[in-house]
């Protein structure tokens, strides 16, 4: 029962809903324009193939660089925050701030410092990314035990091992977490920061394909978009299960400081 859950359960779905997609939409005489039939984004998707593999790694390429930009610089604001109040008054007040403007309208912006170039479609990713990783980050810090970290420095561990076996035990959870969300986010910043300024990526592709009415290839690009996204974000759950793994050893010698 479980593996039909798991398994057999999703794929059931999935195929009802793209069969009622196939054969609603002439059943209901929907113009091709507005919604083309699946079989129609398939063969949009074989048809343009090559072009979409090529503006796919350029989106790849921006959301993969964008994200580790954003992994860097989340987890350095997090821990800042949180080894300094001072720090934390002025910087955590800025970084919510940011998250208040809407992103799309920092785009254009992006596109007057940077150019076409590729880093004003980083920059768009890195808005979209950051802020995850630096709040779930500071969560895992902050619920890290006071009482278990003095009695890890009564025991003469020195910073590097509380920070190895305690703080990275208590955080990889909720930046695991972060990064899966900012995993699907890229791509989404990515597209955004192309359709507003660039000559190369599935963004601009889905731009001009759409203003042209060709509705099945920009379902089709939809679709490329969605793979990439599910692509990053499955390598955040291959992360996690590594990791994890990584962090369950160490709990298990979290109580042994005298030995390290």
């Amino acid at each position: 029962m479980t593996i039909f859950k798991k398994t057999f359960l999703p794929l059931i779905i999935g195929t009802s809903i793209l069969l009622a997609w196939e054969f609603l939409v002439p059943f209901f005489d929907i113009p091709n324009f507005i919604l083309p039939r699946f079989s129609k984004v398939i063969e949009a998707l074989w048809n343009q193939k090559e072009i979409l593999y090529k503006h796919s790694l350029v989106t790849l390429g921006e959301a993969l660089l964008g994200l580790s930009i954003s992994v860097v610089i989340g987890v350095f604001c997090a821990f800042s925050i949180y080894s300094s109040k001072n720090i934390s008054k002025i910087l955590y007040p800025i970084i919510v701030v940011s998250q208040t403007i809407p992103i799309i309208a920092l785009s254009p912006i992006m596109v007057m410092w940077f150019g076409y170039s590729i880093w004003s479609k980083v920059s768009v990713v890195i808005l979209f990314c950051f802020f995850p990783i630096v709040v779930s980050t500071l969560d895992g810090l902050n619920s890290v035990d006071k009482d278990l970290e003095d009695v890890l420095k009564a025991l003469g561990g020195s910073k590097t091992q509380i920070f190895i076996k305690l703080h990275m035990n208590s955080v990889l959870p909720d930046f695991l977490s972060s990064f899966k969300i900012s995993a699907t986010y890229s791509i989404a910043g990515a597209s955004i920061g192309e359709w507003l300024g660039s000559d190369k990526g599935l963004g601009i592709y889905v731009k001009r394909v759409a203003g042209m009415l060709q509705s099945d290839a920009v379902f089709a690009g939809i679709l490329v978009l969605s793979f990439l996204g599910l692509f990053l974000f499955s390598i955040g759950l291959l992360l996690e299960k590594i990791l994890l793994k990584y962090r369950r050893g160490i709990k298990e010698n979290t109580y042994e400081i005298k030995k390290i």
